[in-house]
């Protein structure tokens, strides 16, 4: 019996079979979030139309990403399908590491929203196809607002989300004013403070390529994080992802959380949430400026050009990301809980509109996010929440690990950054960038 292997990073077409002779068992690794424990609960579909078997491995976030990348880039041929995201596609696919994806039978490409598509090619081919998408906004409790008398405004400033988290911390109660990741990973705690930072008015690099981190907007907004966090934030913040915030919102523990739209399927169900009948939402904060203050991102389903198991692979990918895919989910788990963000015809249907009071909002987001301009001042690169560089990947890493560490009292935001900063340097001048 021959073997494939699929891995997932981070997230998860017409329903139909490949009529294959031989039966292929499919690996697929993991992260454990909502929409990819779906798509492995409503995997047997897949397999009993294909005939086809698929092993799942679970692996936690920052530790699948690495192994990712170590696989693809050494062309180790472990895995014949990843999840990877809007960073890595266009990357990788210059690079001749990914399969084209314009060829999936019986697919509405037309159907994806625009920007996720564009996010996920190069040069006009796409790369990988979405498996659900999201941008980033404010998700609050309305009914401690309307207890502590305050009213959220439809754009926040980070002024007014400090003044609202201090009112609203109640530790002996342990709810917490704000939510906010602090893991560090380039894809975690930096997925917040890129955007974040990006408001404040600052950027990771001038257009001559030297590195800006140790600027003024970068010093205010992680002085304003740290603060924040260490005053109405829940302990122990440097261990908590976007799971583990999601985990401490729906148990009625955070008063304010600014993350991914992708959360709010699951915030408002009530299987999944016991806050579900007590939340709002609004945009992302903003600072000095709103370019770049939400970010954009597709989690999706590419093909490593070192597989032998190409014709399968697609066809696992055209079953997970089509519109009878996004149905199916509908029928089987509540509209509420469909993946999010990459087709018209999700947001074009009655039902999921009538269970996802939060639909128009996410898709105004994801089509008002803009990696082309996302900084207040001219930048040599595109990304919001990433810099669209391969080098980008250990460097992110790297300075969200300096920025929890100051969040855990072991630096100060300013050593930091000033440590950030060096690495930057050092890392640019090493790849060329800088003479």
């Amino acid at each position: 019996m021959k073997k494939i292997a699929i891995c997932v990073a981070g997230m998860a077409a017409a329903i139909g079979g490949t009529g294959a002779a031989h039966a292929e068992t499919v690996t697929v690794a993991t992260v454990n979030n909502g929409d990819m424990i779906i798509m492995q609960k409503l995997s047997p579909k897949w397999e009993q139309q294909t005939g086809n078997k698929i092993n799942w491995v679970v692996l936690e976030e920052n530790v699948l990403r690495q192994r990712v990348t170590t696989d693809i880039a050494t062309k180790g041929g472990q895995f014949d399908i990843v999840t990877i995201g809007a960073y890595e596609t266009p990357i990788w696919g210059k690079s001749g590491w990914l399969k084209p994806m314009d060829d999936l039978k019986d697919y509405d490409y037309d159907d994806l929203l625009a920007p996720v598509k564009a996010g996920l090619s190069y040069e006009g081919k796409m790369y990988a196809a979405p498996f659900y998408a999201e941008s980033s906004f404010t998700m609050y409790r309305k009914d401690l607002f309307e207890k502590a008398g305050l009213t959220m405004p439809e754009q926040p400033t980070y002024d007014q989300i400090k003044q609202f988290a201090d009112k609203l911390t109640d530790k002996a109660n342990g709810v917490y004013g704000v939510c906010l990741r602090g893991k560090p990973g380039w894809g975690e705690n930096m997925a917040f403070i890129g955007p974040m930072v990006n408001s404040f008015g600052g950027r990771w690099f001038d257009m001559k390529w030297q590195p800006q981190l140790s600027a003024d907007p970068w010093q205010k907004a992680v002085t304003y994080y740290v603060g924040l966090m260490k005053a109405d934030g829940p302990p122990g913040a440097t261990a908590n992802g976007f799971n583990e915030n999601q985990a401490l919102f729906s148990t009625g523990k955070c008063a304010m959380w600014i993350d991914a739209t992708s959360a709010a399927g699951r915030l408002y169900d009530p299987k999944q949430s016991q806050v579900a009948s007590k939340i709002a939402f609004t945009k992302a904060p903003v600072a000095v400026t709103p370019n770049g203050s939400s970010w954009s991102w597709a989690w999706a389903l590419g093909i490593p050009t070192s597989t032998s198991k190409e014709a399968v692979a697609k066809d696992f990918i055209r079953w997970a990301t089509s519109k009878d895919y996004v149905k199916l989910v509908g029928e089987s788990e509540g509209w509420v809980a469909a993946p999010p963000g990459t087709r018209k015809s999700t947001y074009d249907n009655a039902d999921y509109q009538k269970a996802a009071p939060f639909a128009p909002a996410v898709l105004q987001a994801i089509l008002s996010a803009d990696p082309t301009h996302a900084t207040k001042d001219p930048v040599p690169y595109t990304g919001i929440q990433f810099v669209a560089i391969p080098e980008f990947q250990g460097l992110g890493t790297t300075v969200g690990q300096n920025i929890a560490g100051a969040l855990a009292g072991k630096d100060t935001p300013q050593d930091a950054l000033k440590k950030s900063e060096t690495t930057a340097t050092a890392t640019m001048t090493r790849a060329g960038y800088l003479k």
